[in-house]
């Protein structure tokens, strides 16, 4: 895998050709911990017809590997030989985006709580996120892509036509969270779950490399009060806005 963690668009998420390339642009959405980041990118994604590329997932799956595979992900050289093991590919499954770790579904077990309340720290690895952002830029390269995350706008396309910092209040974000593991079969207690929301934020903006920050021209949406077709319809304006713009 040529030492490094290797992450594929497959062919269901590229971008139908009902748009002239030259109208296609790069939508980056950033944001604080479950805030709907992932909802709102999937649904603008395909309301454009844009490909979708899930970063969070990409660093939960990282995570999961270390756990199932004991790695100390203090130690720099069992973390880089970690990541020559990778495979990391989205495919469609039921409709639904599915991440697979060395071609297995993980989508499941990369939500529990046990890779929740790691991988801030892992992410905050510099050769994790390195390795991460490589991947992700090969992605937009054929532009016509949506990538929600917490440095997409600031370091992983800082060129984006379309910047979105996405927030909602704390309390909001915690029972969207306690709603979505439940629909999932996980039980998380309310209080680990806003704890485990409030240290993530901490984290994310507060590491050393490409912290969580509002990318100077990105446009902040707060959907504490918004329904998901609400943020939509503004993702969605501001995103034919843009591709109004584009030459």
């Amino acid at each position: 895998m040529n030492g490094a963690v290797r992450c594929l668009l497959l062919q269901d998420f590229l971008p139908c050709g009902s748009m002239e390339s030259k109208k296609k642009i790069i939508v980056a959405i950033d944001g604080h911990s479950s805030c709907g980041k992932s909802t709102l990118a999937k649904a603008l994604a395909k309301a454009l017809h844009y490909a979708y590329g899930d970063s969070g997932a990409m660093y939960r799956a990282v995570t999961l590997y270390f756990l199932d595979q004991a790695v100390d992900y203090n130690v720099p050289e069992a973390v880089e030989a970690a990541l020559e093991q990778i495979e990391i590919h989205f495919e469609r499954v039921e409709g639904q985006n599915h991440t697979f770790l060395n071609g297995e579904d993980v989508e499941r077990s990369i939500r529990e709580m046990r890779v929740s309340e790691l991988v801030s720290p892992v992410s905050a690895i510099p050769a994790v996120r390195k390795a991460m952002v490589r991947q992700q830029q090969a992605m937009g390269k054929r532009r016509g892509i949506v990538m929600d995350g917490r440095d997409i706008g600031t370091v992983v396309f800082p060129d984006a036509e379309l910047k979105i910092f996405l927030t909602a209040d704390v309390d909001v974000r915690t029972s969207r969270r306690h709603l979505e593991l439940a629909a999932k079969g996980i039980d998380a207690e309310w209080d680990d779950i806003m704890q485990n929301i409030q240290e993530r934020d901490f984290i994310a903006s507060n590491r050393a490399d490409s912290p969580l920050r509002t990318a100077d021209d990105s446009v902040t949406i707060d959907n504490t009060l918004l329904s998901e077709e609400e943020q939509l319809q503004q993702a969605l304006s501001l995103a034919q806005q843009r591709m109004a713009m584009v030459v």
